[in-house]
């Protein structure tokens, strides 16, 4: 991993609550709101962003771990900040601390880890488990 992050670098995506990201399962719809698995996917795409710009040509990130405290509703429409701050670098894990906003109010916190790892190898893990 070619780190050129440090302790408390940031990264923010933004992303606008569309029907898709609300709680609907197969028995329907459960609230009309951003669903917490919803809101774990741009969790961890905003603490990809770091991995994307450190990845080598022969390297692939793949996530570790997602924890999600998902504290308010965020609604059809609003646009949310996803920010992304590097908690630590060992190896080839970067862990993230990330915050989800709504304008001032908190809708997540949250806690990511995503490995970095040689394409090959991330390729002989993943055929030696396919059935």
């Amino acid at each position: 991993m070619k780190s050129r992050f440090t302790i408390g670098d940031k990264k923010v995506f933004t992303h606008k609550v569309g029907v898709d990201d609300l709680a609907i399962f197969d028995a329907g719809t459960v609230h009309s709101v951003c669903s917490t698995f919803a809101l774990a996917k741009h969790i961890e795409w905003a603490s990809r962003l770091f991995i994307i710009d450190i990845k080598g040509e022969d390297e692939e990130g793949i996530g570790t771990m997602i924890k999600i405290e998902h504290v308010s509703p965020a609604f059809v429409k609003q646009t949310l900040d996803f920010e992304a701050t590097v908690a630590s670098i060992s190896k080839n894990e970067l862990i993230c601390d990330v915050i989800v906003k709504y304008k001032s109010r908190i809708i997540a916190k949250a806690k990511t880890g995503q490995k970095l790892l040689k394409k090959e190898k991330l390729n002989k893990i993943f055929s030696s488990l396919a059935d």
